[in-house]
C-alpha cells in the first residue's frame, strides 16, 4: 500500500489534530518533501510534536522517514525511460521530426532560465572562481557532463579534478579538500548511491557543495549547500542532457568572465603551445 493509502485507512482513528495533518499531507505532499515538521505545524496550526505523533500513527520512525518516503513517490512515480519514448512519440508523425525533438529541449532550456535563481547561479560562479580546488563527481549519463564540465573548467582555472570510478583513489581526491575547496555533484534520475555517499564524505572533509540535479526533492538535497535545479516536465534523464550541458556551459563562462586576469593568463599558457602535430 502507498502513502496516500496508508493516510486513508487510518484516518479515521486520528485525532482531530493529526486529522488536519492528514488532509494537508493529502493536498499538499510537495511541502512535507521539503519543509520541516515545525514549519508544517505552523501552515496546518497544530503543534510539531503532533506531526511527529502522526508520523508514528503510519508506523514511521519520525518526520524524517516520512519525507523519505514522500520524495521518493514523488520522484519516481513514472519510468524515466518511458517518458523519453512517449514523448518522442507524440512527435514521430511531424513533418520535421527532428525539429520538434530540439524545439522540445528548448523549452526545457527556456524554463530552467525562468526558474533557476539568479543569486545561487552568482554564488556558484563565485565559489567555483574563487576556491583553491575543485572536485567534481558524476555517474552513469551525468559522469558525461561531470567530464565535459570539468575539462571546461580546467581551461580557465587550475587545480580542477574530475573523481573516475574505475581509475581514481577516491580517498586521495577527498583528503585534497579543504574548508576553501568546492565540491560539485552531478545527480539525476535515477539516482546513483555511490555519488550521494560521496557527497556525504565531501561534505564531512568541510568542502562546500554544489549540486546540479534535477528537483529541488532529489537525495542529493540532504548535502548540498547550494542546489542548481533544471527544470523539466518529464523525468527522463535522456532529456536533461541538453539543458545540464548548456547550465554547465553557462557556469564556465561566469567563471572565465569574473576572473578576467587569470583567464587571459590561462589563455597565454594553451597560446604558447606548439600544437601543429596535434591538430589539422
Amino acid at each position: 500500500m502507498d502513502l496516500q493509502g496508508k493516510v486513508k485507512n487510518i484516518f479515521a482513528d486520528l485525532s482531530n489534530s493529526q486529522k488536519k495533518v492528514a488532509k494537508y499531507l493529502l493536498d499538499h505532499p510537495q511541502k512535507f518533501a521539503v519543509h520541516s515538521a515545525s514549519e508544517i505545524g505552523k501552515e496546518v496550526g497544530v503543534s510539531e510534536t503532533t506531526i511527529i505523533r502522526f508520523c508514528y500513527s503510519l508506523q514511521l520512525k519520525g518526520y524524517s522517514e516520512l519525507q523519505k518516503q514522500i520524495r521518493n513517490s514523488l520522484i519516481f512515480e513514472n519510468s524515466s525511460l518511458n517518458e523519453y519514448y512517449s514523448s518522442k512519440k507524440q512527435v514521430a508523425d511531424q513533418p520535421n521530426f527532428f525539429a520538434e525533438v530540439m524545439e522540445q529541449d528548448i523549452a526545457s532550456i527556456q524554463r530552467t532560465i525562468a526558474n533557476l535563481s539568479e543569486k545561487d547561479f552568482t554564488k556558484a560562479v563565485s565559489k567555483l572562481t574563487n576556491s583553491d580546488y575543485v572536485l567534481i563527481s558524476g555517474h552513469r549519463l551525468s559522469f558525461s557532463a561531470a567530464h565535459w564540465l570539468t575539462f571546461t573548467l580546467r581551461l580557465v582555472r587550475e587545480n580542477v579534478c574530475l573523481y573516475k570510478q574505475d581509475t581514481d583513489d577516491l580517498f586521495l581526491l577527498l583528503n585534497k579538500l579543504t574548508e576553501n575547496s568546492v565540491f560539485v555533484a552531478i545527480s539525476f534520475h535515477r539516482y546513483v548511491k555511490e555519488t550521494l555517499k560521496i557527497t556525504e564524505m565531501a561534505k564531512e572533509a568541510g568542502a562546500y557543495v554544489i549540486a546540479i540535479t534535477d528537483s529541488e526533492l532529489a537525495p542529493i538535497a540532504e548535502f548540498a549547500d547550494l542546489m542548481l535545479p533544471i527544470s523539466k516536465i518529464r523525468t527522463s534523464t535522456i532529456d536533461t542532457a541538453p539543458v545540464l550541458f548548456s547550465l554547465c556551459n553557462a557556469l564556465v563562462a561566469g567563471v572565465s568572465i569574473q576572473d578576467e586576469d587569470r583567464f587571459t593568463k590561462r589563455k597565454a599558457i594553451y597560446d604558447s603551445f606548439n600544437t601543429d602535430d596535434f591538430f589539422l
